[in-house]
């Protein structure tokens, strides 16, 4: 790589893009930044007819996480440096795949840290490491992930492939598990939204969040709705209809 070089932002926080960004602008000379997006279907796109040498990717965004984004691009040969504020399971993939990683909010010197690295290494294909991450994910995922949530008794621990959906209730939320058991909780749908994002869940409605694994089968409609396993009828609502059908076949 040579000593200057451009970069593509996505992240869906616009508080921690702009903050990236200047950062980036105010401390980082060798990097000239193309873009700072929000919307990773955009981005997809943009990313493609610029072709940036480094891509600063979020990796929980809701409507399309970092590692789908990439997936979707394909062949692309481009140094990759993951964005999170969570400290889980994910990073040890990353790191397996010999992918770069900053944890949010990002400090001055480790932004400028991992710039020095690519600066000095020629990585392997991104292809090569896609395969590597998602073998690693794989094996990651197979285990017995869990999401506390608060209850009135406290936190309870939940594994999150036991959830089959979740629909919002006022200020509380409605989760329906595999074992045919309901739970209410004192968090925000949007808030598992972009918890559980990695995990195959989309939310289809404005007050439902389900997990695509559990789809039985899908009905025609304005918008169409969705038959659970366990029997459950949602809802789509028709602004989220063709995203969710791009999302099934994708």
């Amino acid at each position: 790589m040579s000593d200057t070089f451009s970069a593509i932002l996505v992240d869906d926080e616009l508080s921690s893009l702009q903050n990236l960004q200047k950062k980036l602008e105010e401390y980082c000379p060798s990097v000239r930044v193309i873009a700072a997006l929000e919307k990773p279907l955009e981005a997809v796109e943009i990313i493609k007819h610029y072709r940036p040498d480094v891509l600063f990717l979020d990796i929980e965004m809701p409507k399309m996480s970092g590692f789908r984004l990439l997936e979707v691009l394909g062949d692309y040969d481009a140094e990759i440096i993951f964005t999170t504020a969570f400290n889980h399971f994910s990073i040890e993939a990353i790191r397996i795949s010999a992918f770069d990683y900053l944890v949010k909010p990002v400090s001055i010197s480790d932004l400028q840290s991992t710039l020095s690295r690519l600066a000095q290494k020629k990585s392997k294909q991104t292809k090569d490491r896609l395969n590597v991450l998602r073998q690693s994910m794989n094996e990651i995922n197979g285990q017995e992930n869990k999401i506390a949530v608060p209850t009135n008794s406290g936190l309870e621990f939940l594994v999150i492939r036991n959830i089959i959906r979740i629909e919002s209730s006022a200020n509380y939320s409605r989760l329906c598990l595999s074992n045919g058991q309901s739970l209410f909780v004192t968090r925000l749908l949007k808030d598992f939204e972009e918890m559980l994002a990695p995990y195959r869940f989309f939310r289809i409605h404005n007050s439902h969040l389900i997990n695509l694994n559990y789809i039985h089968k899908y009905l025609r409609g304005d918008g169409g709705q969705v038959v659970m396993e366990n029997g459950d009828v949602v809802d789509v609502s028709r602004r989220k209809k063709d995203e969710f059908l791009a999302c099934l076949n994708g």
